[in-house]
């Protein structure tokens, strides 16, 4: 048995120990990710170097040179680790990926919870935050200042790189609202997203914005700047049909399709009726929906608003007039429709990131918002890159 593979069975015979100890013993959990964590680190490790340890190949860059005790504070513990450590690299310092990708949403939580317990508005929830994320840590308003400015650095880099690089051809846009106190008052801000697919069918997070409101003068500020960081390509625009996003796109996106959101729609119409129409109506509009072009659903939909005409004039109306916008994906090839059809993908992340806000509550201003949605985003962005998924085979398009 080589050295190698003896150090790979010992890895696994002591994982496989650990596991079976946390059914035991729940506490055990920290013990099995710090193993999880080094091993990381170790693979991480010689694809830095390019060479396993004591492997002579010609793809080797640099030679390991110890390691460092490192304490990675988490939800389930302090997790006493020993990052590898390089000399003689050309590819520079070994940097574990780890640390940055979950200390950076961590540390904009703690800011956020920081700001408000030094302006006294903290509550028993944030006060419970507090002593579980910053046990051993002296918190001071100059320690929360610090941390701010290294977030605020951080992202600031992220949403100014170029969008030169290639085409965007897809994007998808959204808004969300966060409670955050302004001179004093507590006020819905609207959180603005856009993001976009690569000419190589992947995901990216391509800017936010904390705003009063989702007017055109919001959104038209939003895209001037990814504009003018080099965004171009833009064949197809999905989002609601709230009149903010269509007069910014009609301004800034001229001559680009803009597909409104068919869920998004039909929670419009089922407004319009009873409870007791709804599963009729649902029925009525998916057949609609599922017409093989544009001329189809068009037609199904006339018939549509005729039958429901005497029920509800609403339902009726809205067909004739927002059907159409509907139907703009229809003239992708299939094999990009669903994805496009509706923001549910953005809606999803949106839901992800609530999760993470409503520990806040209210945020102290609209900085200590923008922060902490920028570490998540920047944090998913960084996930999807790594998970390399393409969406669309855009070879398709030709």
């Amino acid at each position: 048995m080589t050295r190698r593979s003896a150090m790979a069975k010992q890895s696994i015979d002591v994982g496989s120990e650990l596991v079976q100890q946390l059914f035991r013993d729940p506490e055990r959990l920290r013990e099995v990710l710090e193993v999880i964590c080094q091993a990381a680190m170790r693979q991480e490790v010689s694809s830095h170097l390019g060479a396993e340890s004591h492997e002579r190949t010609g793809e080797r860059c640099g030679h390991r040179n110890g390691h460092k005790p490192r304490t990675l504070r988490t939800r389930v513990g302090e997790l006493q680790l020993s990052v590898p450590q390089v000399r003689d690299c050309e590819r520079g310092p070994y940097q574990p990926s780890l640390f940055a990708k979950w200390e950076r949403s961590e540390r904009a939580l703690l800011v956020a919870c920081g700001e408000m317990y030094f302006q006294g508005v903290s509550t028993r929830n944030v006060q419970q935050v507090l002593s579980t994320m910053c046990e051993g840590i002296e918190l001071s308003a100059m320690t929360v200042s610090r941390i701010a400015g290294e977030i605020d650095e951080k992202l600031k880099m992220f949403r100014g790189r170029r969008l030169d690089e290639h085409a965007y051809p897809y994007l998808q846009v959204d808004a969300r609202y966060e409670k955050v106190r302004v001179e004093g008052k507590v006020v819905s801000q609207a959180v603005l997203v856009v993001m976009g697919f690569t000419h190589e069918g992947r995901r990216e997070i391509l800017d936010w914005r904390v705003g009063d409101s989702e007017s055109e003068q919001t959104w038209s500020a939003m895209f001037r700047e990814l504009k003018d960081r080099g965004l171009s390509g833009v064949e197809l625009v999905t989002s609601d049909a709230h009149r903010g996003i269509r007069s910014a796109l009609s301004r800034h996106f001229q001559g680009v399709a803009w597909q409104r959101c068919q869920v998004h729609f039909k929670r419009e119409l089922m407004k319009k009726v009873s409870y007791k129409r709804s599963k009729e109506l649902m029925a009525d509009i998916k057949s609609v929906l599922k017409g093989e072009d544009a001329a189809e659903c068009l037609r199904r939909g006339e018939e549509m608003a005729s039958r429901w005409e005497t029920i509800s004039e609403k339902v009726a109306g809205q067909l004739r007039e927002g059907l159409g916008d509907c139907l703009s994906v229809l003239a992708l090839p299939s094999e990009h429709r669903r994805c496009l059809t509706s923001t549910n993908m953005l809606e999803s992340l949106m839901k992800r990131l609530k999760k993470r806000t409503r520990v806040v509550g209210v945020f102290p201003n609209r900085a200590s918002c923008d922060r902490l949605i920028g570490a998540q985003l920047t944090e998913v962005h960084e996930g999807w890159l790594t998970e390399g998924m393409s969406y669309f085979k855009m070879e398709v398009r030709a």
